[in-house]
């Protein structure tokens, strides 16, 4: 390392002692520049479209989900005044939930209205429906992610598909778990296990309130749960 330090060394003093070997160096760096021109041409034109493209993307993206928020405001209005059908559809005017989820998909605001999606057509009963607007929706909202795979859950439940409905209340309850809404989630993971005749599975959700969360509300009525799901598990779940 110490001879490469001293032969660079040499090398710049020679450049800068030398106007001879400088002018060397510059006509062999004018011959490479000539030689590879349209190569160096390509590359720096692919470098400055690489940061104009990414400079456009982003006011673009910005720019839609401008637009998508305030498309939210009427569609979020019929949803809060509980008009489902206007929240999803539109009213005309307006676009629904389900039109701005699908034209701004890939924005901030297009991923809340897959989540009013969601919500509203679960409470229309159309459950499979829900269950897709639910899982397109992504949060950093620990409280948010949770409440959708609960929602999720509901839908699911709803369409029979109890083990699914049970792993994605075992998913809200394990986002960033908390004591306030985990142990809410734990006991619908473990009525939906019931509901699919797995009292083991349901026992240990059960379980986990009671060892977890024991200042919960929840906490007496996953006793009593437990012990009904291990008796009727054969009494094969631990204590």
């Amino acid at each position: 390392m110490a001879k490469e330090t001293v032969k660079k060394h040499r090398d710049f003093e020679e450049l800068v002692e030398n106007p001879d070997a400088l002018a060397d160096r510059f006509a062999s760096s004018e011959d490479f520049v000539k030689r590879n021109k349209s190569m160096l041409l390509g590359i720096f034109a692919l470098v400055a479209a690489v940061i104009v493209g990414g400079f456009l993307y982003f006011n673009y993206r910005r720019t839609q989900n401008a637009e998508a928020q305030r498309a939210m405001f009427p569609a979020v209005y019929y949803f809060e005044a509980d008009s489902l059908n206007r929240a999803l559809n539109g009213d005309g005017q307006y676009d629904g939930l389900l039109a701005i989820s699908e034209e701004y998909g890939g924005t901030k605001a297009g991923n809340l209205a897959d989540f009013y999606a969601g919500v509203a057509l679960l409470k229309e009963g159309k459950f499979a429906e829900a269950v897709e607007h639910l899982k397109d929706f992504e949060s950093d909202d620990y409280l948010m992610q949770a409440r959708a795979y609960s929602l999720t859950g509901d839908a699911l439940l709803e369409q029979g598909k109890n083990k699914e409905a049970a792993d994605m209340y075992l998913k809200a309850a394990n986002e960033k778990p908390n004591p306030y809404f985990s142990p809410q989630y734990l006991m619908k993971a473990g009525i939906a296990y019931e509901a699919d005749n797995n009292y083991k599975a349901a026992a240990e959700a059960y379980d986990k309130i009671i060892t977890d969360y024991v200042a919960s509300a929840e906490v007496n009525d996953a006793k009593k749960y437990k012990a009904r799901a291990e008796m009727l598990a054969g009494g094969t779940t631990k204590e």
